[in-house]
């Protein structure tokens, strides 16, 4: 893995379990819960995006392919979409305690994360 993305993928982690942290002080264990199920969605969605992305964007003979690269991303952000409305999905479904303000706070910190990688510099 590269090493941004597992930067990106590892203070997103780090940062889910901070909000379920707060999460569980100020509401309890299913406000925690709600908050790892949203960060999970969300960290979930961008495994799968990279995986999807990096795979398609070199060739056959491990050159870079410009409109491979483009179709990879085109893929991986479908991957994204469709892992994150299933996944919001299985929560509403299956979690019947859950507290959609912890839900959405875990989610939405996963992009947090994206700000503080375009602001870090190598």
């Amino acid at each position: 893995m590269h090493p941004q993305v597992r930067w990106i993928i590892s203070r997103q982690v780090a940062l889910t379990l901070f909000v379920a942290l707060v999460a569980a002080v100020q509401g309890g264990a299913d406000a925690a819960l709600s908050a790892l199920a949203g960060g999970s969605i969300g960290v979930v969605a961008n495994l799968l995006y990279v995986w999807r992305a990096m795979r398609l964007a070199i060739d056959e003979a491990g050159k870079a392919d410009p409109m491979r690269a483009y179709r990879g991303q085109a893929a991986g952000e479908a991957y994204k979409f469709a892992a994150t409305i299933g996944g919001f999905a299985l929560v509403f479904v299956g979690y019947k305690e859950v507290v959609p303000l912890p839900l959405f706070a875990g989610y939405a910190s996963t992009f947090v994360i994206y700000w503080l990688a375009l602001s870090r510099r190598r």
